[in-house]
């Protein structure tokens, strides 16, 4: 009984090892290759990262819509920044599939942002653009949504969009030994419209 108390204690601690060892990371950049199942791609911040496709990673393309476009009840996400007075400001607002990173949370566009995702329980015209309610399990956001602000959604594709010279976000998993890994879904620009998030 002891040496399987042992034997499970050491499989307990190789798993928790793993998978701390893991991290996921948000890759924002310039497409500079494709070969096999390898993207390269050069970082806003100048780094060149390889990342290997898994076969369940899938691709969208990035279209712009209108914020007229938009109605009560649909999924969105939308980065904001804190104005002096408090209220949420929206960088950018787009389409996401339903429950995805359900909630309100710090995000890592630019300094001092949050992400909002939720369903939109009102979008109500304001002086200085629309007024979105956002609500999601425990809470809700409004948001001022200003004019001229990015508003995207996506639309399903395969991996012949990934192309050198487009814009890409998607998060992916970094291994111990540094090696990057993405298994979910890959958000890369068409037409000039780029991932805005």
């Amino acid at each position: 009984m002891k040496f399987i108390r042992t034997l499970l204690f050491c499989f307990l601690f190789v798993v928790i090892n793993s998978v701390s060892a893991q991290s996921t990371q948000r890759i924002r950049g310039t497409i500079t290759a494709f070969e096999g199942n390898v993207l390269s791609v050069k970082s806003r911040e100048g780094k060149d990262l390889r990342i290997e496709l898994m076969e369940k990673a899938t691709v969208a393309t990035v279209k712009a819509i209108k914020l007229a476009d938009l109605k009560p009840g649909e999924y969105v996400g939308a980065t904001t920044r804190k104005r002096a007075d408090g209220a949420l400001v929206a960088l950018e607002v787009h389409v996401l599939p339903q429950g995805v990173g359900e909630g309100h949370r710090v995000w890592d566009l630019e300094p001092d942002t949050m992400m909002t995702n939720a369903n939109i329980a009102s979008m109500v015209q304001s002086a200085g653009g629309q007024d979105l309610v956002l609500e999601y399990k425990g809470g809700s956001q409004k948001i001022l949504v200003p004019q001229g602000i990015p508003v995207v959604t996506t639309v399903p594709a395969d991996r012949s969009a990934l192309k050198a010279g487009e814009y890409v976000f998607m998060g992916a998993i970094a291994g111990a030994d540094g090696k990057l890994t993405m298994s979910g879904r890959i958000q890369v620009s068409k037409d000039g419209v780029k991932p805005p998030q």
